[in-house]
């Protein structure tokens, strides 16, 4: 995990729904350089919700580990990146 402390996750292949194993989570769109702020998102109660920047859908999936993602390659383990700021969903 990031400095965040939250796991990251991208959509590099531009599919329209990602299946994660958190309910609270980073969405950074896709791999940097090109990725958008770092979104926080917490998907409360919900089993789906939309990332309000980049549109991707997030599924939980209770059967996937806070690391684990559909696809696999839609987690995103690499360091911090130190310039790149986090914001809240409710200020995008």
């Amino acid at each position: 995990m990031s400095g965040s402390g939250y796991p990251k996750f991208r959509n590099d292949r531009g599919v329209p729904e990602i299946c994660v194993g958190v309910k609270e989570f980073d969405c950074i769109g896709v791999s940097p350089p090109q990725d958008h702020p770092h979104i926080y998102i917490n998907m409360g109660e919900a089993d789906t919700i939309l990332c309000p920047y980049c549109g991707t859908r997030f599924r939980f999936d209770p059967r996937l580990t806070p690391l684990d993602a559909d696809p696999p390659d839609s987690f995103f383990a690499a360091a911090a990146n130190p310039g790149q700021g986090r914001l809240p969903s409710s200020e995008v």
